[in-house]
């Protein structure tokens, strides 16, 4: 058993008392096999929090702190409010909202640099890594606990050298010491609290540590005792990174291809039929997360497998999925959009939390999902969650925010911030509010009444104690969709219409009673990869419902992106950008791959929607660099970060799809569009070297990797180019890198569509109703045969 010690330690200040004692971190249980509206300053999450992964993929090895421990629960609070602070330290020069949370904490913190790795090696004292994010509710509850404890505070900054980490803006370092801790303890979340060499080697970690022993849980001061041990901890850090680095290696072997795609599919399919959950839909009971990348699958398995029962009930999976989400509490029914997760299986009670990339790709799955299914529902649904984002998570930049808390002072006063506080009612409150009686209903119903029972407000609340363990819903509601408009227009007497009529004036006025709330934080920080998540959702929004806003809207984005976030002189994205009082640039953090995947995936998404080549030239360009940045020309696949960065101890490659697709498999449907696009048959090559270094991941967890999955369908059943911009111009991007479009032309002085598929192509096709059937059918009749030479 390895004991919590370090040779310098010991300190004055540690209470006389038993030892603590913690089993090791490494003790030979881990195996490589075992894996699982101001102005701008601009500088860099791991995708998903740990409770958003299948079970499937959850390593195993010998816990070293109870499972219990290792809470993923997010939520959030502000920074202290007050302008004389007691205590400040470096971090009130950082922009991260996170950081400056903490910038006025009795703790000596640094921000990850070489400030802080230089004093450890000077010093020779470990480093004490803490790692969360603005809107986390845990991270918070471990300041007030622990960070803002004087005697707590002095026994770190005395003992250890404390840097605080926003995992938003440096996602490269949080996921090699989320890996070790999940591979050390089966588990993970944040906040994460790591103890590291000072060469940046961890050696202990966990997630939330109470201030004290707590209910079986080693609290903080606890861990903070440390017997002379040094030369045991160094050797076990060592052995764990080694065997992480091993377990971790995802290559392509030489002569082998990727999997078949269709085997693939079926085996994806099939593991989340397994998991799927019947009533309310979702892929676990609870929490259900939402799980866009699911969803997307199964839309896309339906499209090659319709004539197929397994076809029609991936189709049934997600459409059901999608309504009882918008029907649910998870869907914010006044204000727009949806929170972070469910914390019960029927989408009733949230986590109130929400993040930008919910919205960016919830709304792409239900515009998807009124394409394949014809329903306006659906359609309304993903413009609802525009609505939300254009008015509560935009900057006039054109940018978009990240996040917005869950916790809020509630109205009615008092400083402590409470979960939901912003978006829950009593029925006292709706009573008051819609008072008025509505003509011709039975019982002379008022418009309460009718809000009341639609949305299932209860006089005691309707929210269960299980799912509000801290009291902070007790006598609350949260509103959720009991009854089809039909059904509550039955129950009162009158018609559908007068329903809708009636339903939308209230929420128009509790929207109004909302906006005098105290406003949960905003977490103003705009990153580059989220951000290219949500031009994507606008640009195919806009594009399905012919809206020029909505595309308009994706244009500025697609600006903002490259004014800001684009450095052209040195050929680099920077990872995000603050609301600030001057528009001012600063590159102090370079982008990652995910900014470089999402961004490319959203100005494809741009080109397709406007047919303005400078979207697509700017997506080859960046295509380009990330190929030189991020590219391994051993194994195939991307790296997630620089692996030159001496920093960052393992380079990874992202092997999940979670809350947000993986930077690689969105890589690998990028190279495939581009391909076709541009000519160029190296990225079709990539893709597919791509693909091949998966293959392992994809053949026998593909639920890991659906989105990844999808790709390797496109690649299977090849995408279609549907060309409908043929200018005459010989000289423009697209002529230049695909000749054959010279041969194109219009006939007889009207929109023409080109249909291709491997190169082969249709004859011009004129006729809306023929160009559907071209695309849904998959014939070219009396296709020519072209080729781009």
């Amino acid at each position: 058993m390895l004991r919590l010690a370090w040779r310098r330690s010991a300190s004055k200040h540690s209470r006389a008392g038993p030892t603590c004692v913690l089993t090791a971190a490494y003790s030979g249980a881990y195996s490589p096999q075992q894996k699982s509206q101001g102005d701008l300053r601009c500088f860099r999450q791991i995708p998903h929090p740990p409770s958003d992964r299948s079970p499937l993929l959850h390593p195993r090895a010998a816990c070293y702190l109870s499972p219990s421990v290792f809470m993923s629960m997010a939520s959030g609070s502000e920074g202290p409010s007050s302008t004389s602070h007691k205590h400040s330290n470096r971090l009130a020069k950082e922009r991260s909202p996170y950081l400056l949370q903490h910038a006025h904490n009795p703790v000596d913190w640094y921000p990850w640099g070489k400030d802080a790795f230089d004093k450890a090696k000077n010093e020779d004292k470990p480093i004490f890594l803490s790692v969360g994010y603005s809107t986390c509710h845990w991270c918070h509850v471990m300041e007030r606990e622990s960070f803002e404890d004087e005697e707590i505070g002095k026994i770190l900054s005395e003992n250890f050298i404390c840097i605080k980490l926003d995992r938003e803006e440096r996602p490269d370092v949080d996921k090699v010491y989320m890996t070790f801790v999940q591979a050390t303890s089966g588990g993970g979340g944040w906040p994460m609290s790591v103890w590291l060499t000072p060469e940046l080697r961890p050696f202990i970690g966990g997630t939330y540590f109470p201030p004290r022993d707590r209910g079986g849980r080693p609290g903080i001061t606890c861990v903070l005792k440390w017997q002379n041990n040094r030369p045991a901890l160094e050797s076990s850090g060592e052995r764990i990174i080694e065997a992480l680095k091993k377990g971790t290696t995802i290559t392509a072997n030489a002569g082998q291809s990727p999997p078949l795609a269709p085997d693939v599919a079926n085996r994806c399919f099939q593991q989340l039929a397994h998991s799927y959950e019947e009533e309310y839909g979702g892929f676990r009971d609870a929490p259900k997360f939402p799980s866009p990348v699911n969803l997307m699958f199964l839309m896309s398995y339906w499209t090659v497998n319709r004539s197929t029962s397994e076809g029609v009930e991936a189709l049934q999976m997600a459409l059901h999925t999608l309504r009882m989400m918008a029907l649910g509490g998870i869907h914010d029914h006044i204000a727009q959009g949806f929170h972070r997760y469910s914390t019960d299986s029927s989408w009733h009670v949230p986590h109130f939390e929400k993040m930008l990339y919910d919205q960016a790709q919830l709304a792409v799955a239900y515009i998807t999902a009124s394409q394949v299914s014809g329903e306006q529902f659906f359609a309304e649904v993903a413009k609802d969650v525009l609505l939300y984002v254009s008015r509560d998570l935009s900057d006039k930049s054109g940018g978009f925010y990240s996040a917005e808390d869950a916790d809020s002072v509630p109205a009615s006063g008092g400083p402590e911030k409470r979960e939901g506080a912003f978006c829950v009612w009593t029925a006292s409150e709706v009573r008051e509010l819609l008072p008025d009686v509505v003509e011709g209903t039975a019982g002379n119903a008022t418009l309460a009444d009718i809000f009341m029972h639609h949305y299932g407000v209860k006089e005691q609340g309707n929210v269960a104690p299980e799912q509000d363990p801290h009291g902070e819903l007790q006598g609350q509601n949260v509103l959720i969709v009991r009854y089809s408009v039909e059904l509550t227009a039955a129950r009162f007497g009158i018609t559908v219409e007068k329903v809708n009529e009636l339903l939308a004036s209230a929420r128009a006025k509790m929207a109004v009673v909302r906006k005098s709330r105290p406003r949960p934080h905003l977490d103003t920080k705009m990153l580059a990869s989220w951000n290219g998540l949500m031009l994507s959702a606008y640009a195919r929004v806009g594009a399905v419902l012919g809206d020029k806003d909505l595309v308009e809207r994706a244009v500025k984005a697609g600006g903002f992106l490259k004014e800001h976030l684009w450095d052209a002189k040195q050929q680099t994205i920077l990872r995000s950008c603050y609301r600030g009082d001057q528009m001012e640039v600063s590159p102090s953090i370079s982008g990652f791959l995910d900014d470089y995947a999402f961004i490319i995936c959203g100005l494809l998404d741009l080109y397709e929607a406007t047919l303005q080549t400078e979207w697509l030239q700017w997506a080859e360009e960046l295509q380009l660099r990330q190929d030189v940045l991020f590219w391994d020309d051993q194994g195939g696949g991307y790296f997630c970060s620089d692996p030159t960065d001496s920093t960052v101890l393992l380079q990874l490659k992202e092997d999940q799809d979670g809350a947000e697709p993986s930077a690689n498999s969105v890589s690998a449907f990028n190279l495939l569009r581009l391909s076709h696009y541009t000519g160029r048959q190296e990225w079709l090559q990539k893709s597919q070297q791509l693909l091949t270094a998966f293959s392992d991941r994809l053949t026998t967890v593909p639920i890991a990797l659906p989105e990844m999955v999808r790709a390797l369908m496109a690649q299977h059943y090849t995408l279609k180019q549907v060309l409908m911009l043929a200018d005459g111009d010989t000289e423009s991007f697209l002529c230049q890198r695909l000749p054959v479009l010279s041969s194109m032309s219009q006939l007889r002085g009207v929109a023409t569509a080109y249909v291709c598929q491997d190169f082969t192509c249709s004859l011009p096709v004129t006729d809306p109703q023929e160009l559907r059937r071209l695309l849904l059918d998959g014939t070219t009749e009396h296709a020519d045969r072209m080729t781009a030479e």
